[in-house]
Formats: structure tokens, sequence, C-alpha cells
């Protein structure tokens, strides 16, 4: 993966319901705890869809390995993606990525808009647009 700009899409191919961790295995960025509720969690799952998050990198390799340190403990700047991890399958889960000629803010909020257009709200482990 070269050092470009652009988007990524977590995936999570299961056709089940999730479940969830009460606690999270992400990094305490910060000093904060990255776990929420599992009332929120439950509340905060799309069906039908198998996106779990849709994220924009200036640099496409720091910030994968910036999600992937932040999911093994190391409290790294990744927050906005940090349902995730309180999902009991996160190692099973799939990571898109896409290199735009557009602003990876654009494309990604292209993608947002697309997707609340489709299923009504964020991806589940998106927080804010």
């Amino acid at each position: 993966m070269a050092d470009l700009g652009g988007v990524y899409i977590v995936l999570r191919s299961a056709d089940t319901a999730p479940s969830f961790e009460a606690v999270s295995c992400g990094g305490h960025f910060k000093g904060r705890n990255p776990a929420v509720g599992l009332d929120q969690l439950r509340a905060k799952w799309v069906s039908g869809t198998e996106t779990v998050y849709i994220g924009k990198a200036t640099n496409l390799r720091t910030r994968l390995r910036q999600y992937r340190a932040f999911g093994s403990g190391r409290a790294v700047g990744h927050w906005g993606g940090r349902y995730i991890w309180q999902l009991t399958e996160p190692l099973q889960l799939h990571v898109c990525w896409k290199a735009t000629e557009e602003p990876p803010e654009t494309v990604e909020s292209a993608l947002l808009r697309s997707f609340t257009t489709q299923h009504g709200s964020l991806p589940f482990a998106n927080l804010r647009n």
C-alpha cells in the first residue's frame, strides 16, 4: 500500500446478529476508556448491511496502522471507530481501502451520505459525520 490518501471501509461478513463484549480491547486513548454500554451498542447496530465503519485518511498506510494498533490495546488516536472493538469477533472483520484522487474528506462524506440515505443512519462505528 502506498502512502496515499483515500478511504477505507470495515466490513463484517457474518449473516448472524452480532454479539458484544462489555470490555473493549481498544486502547485507552488520552486515558479514556473506549467501552460503552451493551445497550448503546445494540441500539447503534445497523442491520441489513456488511458495512461497519467508513473512514478517511490523508495517509492510508499510517491510518490503518493506527486502526490496528488501537484494536491491539495501544493508546493511539482511532477513537471514532471504537465500537468495532467491542464486537466479539473483531479479528474476523475485513478492511478494504482505496486511494482517491479527490480529497478523502469529500469521498468519505459522499459514502456516509449514501449509506445514511440507504439505511437511515450512519454505519455502526461511525459516531458522527
